[in-house]
Order: structure tokens, then sequence, then C-alpha cells
């Protein structure tokens, strides 16, 4: 179980919180979608989770253990749990999708193999399986400079998954991409939150998606939670608070 506990974020010079008192408790299974427009704190919360960005006030508690205080090699264990799918890739172009897909794994690995770019065959079948469930295994030796927007998503996505999450947690994932495209990554994205059993939180501009795949939806306003509640209740009245 992930807890959230009044938890306040303010950036340094300002006067106003980018997440204010927020109080959310999410459960293994549940494809949480996060709406709100530009500024609302959504990214500034999906990022709190993993502590990619540190807060003020509050705390969030993982699986019995209080994230907000932790050391930085403890969190760096806690991690390993827990995934980011980010909407601009973070990708190393010149390298081949294999070997992005490799770093996945870099967490649980010693640092001098790591530099030394050393893998064993294991890691390397797991890396190709990984890169066969995204529909990439035709690509592996591609430089990820080459690939379409929605391929290196995948790319993403597979690296991903050699972390063996638990948690998923998704910045946008799709704003960069084309309708189609965002399509596909969305239904990859529930089928391996469904076989997995993974709690899933992910930022979505897209209502529509969001109503399609979630099984919950949260909505943030000026950094505060405006809504909780089941895809279906997303009506026209909730639309407009949220994006008014």
């Amino acid at each position: 179980m992930l807890s959230i506990a009044d938890l306040v974020v303010r950036y340094p010079k300002t006067d106003e919180n980018a997440l204010d008192h927020v109080n959310l408790t999410f459960k293994k299974g549940e494809f949480v979608c996060v709406l709100g427009k530009s500024g609302a704190g959504k990214s500034t919360f999906i990022r709190t989770i993993n502590r990619l960005q540190l807060a003020t006030a509050g705390q969030i508690t993982w699986e019995g253990t209080n994230l907000t205080n932790l050391s930085e090699a403890k969190m760096r264990r806690v991690r390993s749990d827990m995934v980011m799918i980010f909407q601009h890739f973070n990708l190393i172009p010149r390298m081949t999708v294999l070997q992005n897909t490799l770093t996945g794994s870099f967490g649980k690995r010693p640092p001098y193999k790591n530099i030394l770019g050393l893998f064993s065959e294991q890691e390397q079948k797991r890396a190709l399986d990984a890169l066969k469930e995204v529909g990439l295994e035709k690509h592996v030796h591609k430089r990820v400079e080459a690939l379409s927007g929605g391929q290196k998503q995948r790319v993403g996505i597979a690296r991903a998954l050699l972390q063996d999450p638990k948690i998923l947690l998704g910045d946008e994932p799709v704003a960069s991409l084309d309708p189609t495209t965002s399509r596909k990554i969305f239904e990859l994205l529930k089928r391996i939150h469904e076989e997995r059993e993974l709690l899933s939180i992910i930022n979505i501009h897209d209502v529509n998606l969001a109503k399609e795949f979630a099984t919950r939806i949260v909505a943030f306003r000026d950094g505060q939670l405006i809504f909780d509640g089941m895809p279906n209740e997303v009506d026209d009245h909730i639309f407009a608070e949220v994006y008014q």
C-alpha cells in the first residue's frame, strides 16, 4: 500500500504550495490516471512519490516504510520497486535499443559493471525478453535516434521492466505522441499493469484515455486534490472544475 498523508511541496522563493496538504492511499492493482491542467501539481505529485522532488511537509509511506526521511542510500533501494516512464523518454540516442534497455538493471548491479558495460547472458536475455514484450524484438540493434516516438517510449517501458517494479509511475508518457500511438502505448501499459499486478499512477492530459483505461481517477487544481473517484464519475461538471 502507498499512503500519502498531508503532503505539501513548496518551491523555493514562492509563496504558494505546488502541492497543498494532499491525502491519498493507493493499493496494488489500481490503474490510476492523474488529471489536471499544466501547473496544477500533477507532475510534482508523481515526482514526489519517488523523491525526485522533495516534500516540504507530510509523509509518504510505501509498504510500511516512511520514504520522506530515508537516507539517499536507502531510498535508492526503495526506488528499485518503482519505475518512472517519462514524456521525453530519457534515452541515450547513440546507444542501441538493447543497450538502452540494459540500463534498467543498473540499480541492482555493482557500479564497476555498469561503467564497463559488462552484462551476463542472463541479463541480456532478460532485456531481449522485455523488448519482445513491448514489440521491439526486431529493432534490438538499432540506434535509438533512428526510432519513432512511439518506439522510443516502448524502449523506455522495456527498460523499466528490467527493474521488476511494484509501482509504475508515468509523467505524461504520451504527451508528445499522436493520438493513435498514444492509445497503443496506453494499451501496452495497461496490459503490463495487469500481467504484473502493479500499482500504476500516470499523469495524462487526455481525459478520454483516462476514462477508458483507468480504474480510478484523481485530479488536481492549483496544487489541491479536487477529485478522487471512478472514471464514470468524471462528467462535464468535474471536467469544468478541473480545467476551468
